[in-house]
């Protein structure tokens, strides 16, 4: 047989061992979080998919920090748990015949639970237990049975975060449980299509070095995708990797995303996810980030449609005061972001044709950062969650805006909206990719002077002129159409009147 052709039977059949084996560890993964929901759905304290995350990710966040632990005191001599002994993973949870029943409950919630809460850090605070006291404050146990607690720790155990298959299958389906969040009520607000995450960062471009930050980070897919842009791009060395663990800010308000989000980072290697506070970034009067705060990068989705409580707007300046969440996240970005800074932010089609205040703070936008690019995405991408159209813009800080190149992202050939089974997938983006070092009109991409944004009272919701459908048109010409149109009407029924009136009259 030919040597050539019997190396590519052997890369043949090796590849699809190992896809195979892929795949059986990714089923026996996710076999076993669907056994462990199940599990949760028999005990009595857990109601509804919320509970049920919440519930499933404290657990998770102990047996990877025990994993991570183990890495740990390899690498470090003298290491010292931030956990009190009796209550690390290792002595209460590892042992398959360990404590279970009413012993086990009561274990959890009369010793574990009470005492991370109120973590002593020590004279030197300890950045480790800082991250776990940060995720218990509001953290609840759910469940009321010791013995289902118990089942669902044993499966917990069959997964070994230090085997690297283990790891990065674990991690395929870590995306799985926060797209189930889709279906948990509010809960659906925390994530972002992977495909939107990786396009913006993509494009946004992250170097070494540089400080990163999403200030409403949910469940970290934009950090997330930020490391994965910097190892595969830069990182070479230990003094790199250092870099990149100091370089990922995220801040996140809401109890559950925010502990899904410290549980990320500890699957992606941020070794001490300290950095991810949990905080209202918008509470903070924009008078007090000064430029120790300012950063290189800025990617968000930041919650659009929702109103903030009451007295958060007197922390901005009178004239961008509003309590709605979108809005004032995007004047924070623009102050936050260094001169020579790059933003890239979610958000939908009102913030877009808004007037009053949203007229304001586009204003702000375009003095104070180029607005180069708007990709306007159609319905459904962030379906199941809202059916609002929404908008991907991208802007550098410290030059004022000259003009806005637009690109409507057109939906795949047979598709007529987005769906669970059908969503978008990051391949779609290439076209923007390859058009976006060397842009040039198309019928998906047009450009607009910051003139004529103006002279239409800072109205960024423009149409595509390509598509013979989009838009209304102007007011003077559509009307001008509509008098021809009645006069051709009149003109149209007089004659059929006469040639009705002369048939009669013939008859007669």
């Amino acid at each position: 047989m030919n040597t050539d052709l019997c190396g590519i039977i052997c890369v043949y059949l090796c590849s699809s061992v190992v896809q195979n084996m892929w795949k059986d560890q990714n089923m026996a993964i996710s076999t076993t979080i669907k056994t462990i929901q199940d599990i949760m759905r028999k005990d009595a304290g857990v109601d509804g998919d919320a509970q049920r995350i919440s519930q499933l990710v404290w657990m998770l966040f102990l047996k990877i920090f025990e994993d991570r632990e183990k890495e740990y005191e390899l690498m470090e001599e003298d290491y010292l748990s931030p956990i009190p002994e009796k209550l690390r993973w290792r002595n209460w949870a590892a042992d398959p015949e360990g404590i279970t029943g009413d012993e086990l409950s009561n274990f959890v919630n009369n010793e574990l639970f009470p005492k991370l809460k109120d973590l002593s850090l020590g004279h030197e605070a300890d950045p480790r237990g800082f991250v776990v006291r940060n995720v218990f404050e509001d953290s609840y146990n759910y469940m009321k049975s010791g013995t289902l607690i118990r089942q669902v720790i044993n499966k917990i155990n069959e997964i070994d975060l230090n085997k690297t298959d283990d790891r990065f299958q674990f991690g395929n389906i870590y995306e799985k449980i926060l797209k189930d969040l889709q279906s948990a009520g509010n809960a659906g607000e925390f994530y972002t299509p992977r495909a939107v995450t990786q396009f913006m960062v993509d494009m946004v471009s992250p170097q070494l070095g540089e400080n990163m930050l999403d200030p409403a980070c949910g469940t970290g897919g934009f950090l997330t995708a930020t490391i994965e842009h910097l190892r595969d791009q830069y990182v070479k060395s230990v003094e790199d990797e250092n870099i990149l663990q100091q370089s990922i800010h995220g801040v996140e308000k809401k109890p559950l995303p925010h502990l899904l989000c410290v549980t990320n980072m500890l699957l992606h290697g941020i070794e001490v996810p300290s950095q991810i506070r949990h905080d209202n970034t918008l509470a903070r009067p924009l008078r007090d980030y000064g430029p120790k705060d300012r950063v290189d990068v800025i990617v968000t989705n930041p919650p659009f449609g929702g109103m903030e409580e009451d007295g958060i707007e007197q922390s901005f300046p009178t004239a961008y005061r509003t309590r709605e969440t979108a809005d004032l996240f995007l004047v924070l970005i623009v102050h936050l972001l260094k001169d020579g800074g790059r933003g890239a932010i979610v958000l939908p089609d009102g913030t877009l044709f808004g007037e009053g205040v949203k007229t304001r703070i586009k204003e702000k936008l375009l003095e104070e950062c180029n607005l180069h690019t708007i990709v306007r995405l159609p319905n459904g991408v962030f379906n199941p969650y809202t059916g609002i159209k929404t908008n991907l813009l991208f802007f550098t800080k410290g030059e004022p805006t000259k003009e806005v190149w637009y690109y409507e992202h057109p939906y795949p050939e047979g598709y007529k909206s987005y769906s669970k089974t059908k969503p978008l997938r990051i391949e779609e983006f290439e076209p923007e990719k390859a058009w976006w070092e060397n842009r040039k009109a198309t019928d998906f991409a047009w450009k607009v002077s910051v003139e004529e944004i103006k002279a239409n009272g800072y109205n960024l919701d423009i149409k595509n002129p390509n598509n013979g459908d989009a838009g209304h048109g102007d007011p003077e010409e559509l009307l001008e159409k509509y008098q021809i149109l009645l006069t051709n009407i009149t003109e149209t029924r007089d004659s059929l009147k006469q040639e009705l009136m002369d048939a009669l009259g013939g008859e007669s």
